[in-house]
């Protein structure tokens, strides 16, 4: 188990407050955690997805009504397909295992017309938004399993960039769809991959009440962390993070094609009343 000062440091990029703090393995993984983007061939070990998938049906779930599931994706070419529709990140076709996480209203559909009961409910927008929190911490119980047992992992989030082009691939039906993706697999130790560090607490935490104005002395000394991060892991990041955020956000084309997803969740369904 890493030393909770050591890892603290890292996670914050400075001595961020005192690290006599409640500690134990779990707390140790959680802030270990690193994004892989390059993965060995190796395969899983055996029932790898089972375990995974049971860690992720043991997350907290709204009303019980377990409104996503999951499409795990181990084919070399549906991997190609998927990774060319997320920007041609290599990741995914390295990965021995790719999860993709799908906000799920088709089974709560098919379940009241079996009981030949309205479902008029599931065309609001709270719907979509609980099915896709229900896909999110099913998603980052299976994460941090994953990393429990050695495993590496990321994030895709550019499946979003061409919805109705991932529910092809994978099949799926109206009221579904792909809100995220997940690699998973050994990492590739010969890539220097650091814990990226994150904004001060204080620019995060609360007390009592949201305060706005006193972040930015936060968010300035965030800047020079990141600029030294960037520099030593050698990513052509230009600026500082918040010249870098702030023109994520910029425009619509910004976006990467996601200006164009409640489009793209109407024609697979979602009526988002």
């Amino acid at each position: 188990m890493t030393n909770p000062t050591d890892l603290l440091h890292r996670r914050y990029g400075v001595d961020a407050f005192n690290a006599d703090i409640p500690w134990n393995e779990t707390i140790s993984n959680l802030l270990s955690h690193r994004s892989i983007r390059a993965y060995l061939s190796d395969p899983l070990p055996t029932n790898t997805l089972e375990t995974l998938i049971a860690a992720a049906q043991s997350a907290s779930t709204s009303s019980n009504l377990q409104t996503w599931s999951v499409v795990a994706v181990q084919d070399t070419t549906r991997k190609e397909k998927l990774s060319q529709l997320a920007n041609n990140q290599a990741h995914i076709r390295q990965c021995p295992l790719f999860l993709v996480w799908l906000a799920d209203l088709a089974r709560l559909t098919y379940i009241a017309e079996n009981q030949g009961l309205p479902h008029e409910g599931l065309n609001y927008l709270e719907m979509f938004l609980m099915a896709a929190i229900d896909a999110t911490l099913a998603a980052q119980n299976a994460a941090i399993a994953a990393e429990s047992l050695g495993l590496g992992t990321v994030y895709i989030g550019a499946l979003r960039n061409r919805p109705e082009a991932v529910a092809e691939v994978l099949n799926l039906p109206p009221h579904v769809v792909a809100v995220f993706g997940l690699c998973v697999g050994y990492a590739d130790s010969s890539i220097n991959v650091e814990v990226k560090p994150r904004l001060p607490q204080a620019a995060v935490l609360h007390r009592e009440t949201y305060q706005l104005e006193t972040q930015k002395q936060e968010i300035e000394l965030y800047n020079q962390i990141m600029k030294q991060f960037y520099s030593s892991q050698q990513m052509n990041v230009g600026g500082d993070w918040s010249e870098h955020s702030a023109k994520r956000i910029a425009f619509p084309e910004s976006l990467s094609g996601r200006d164009r997803l409640r489009e793209a969740l109407n024609n697979l369904g979602f009526e988002l009343r």
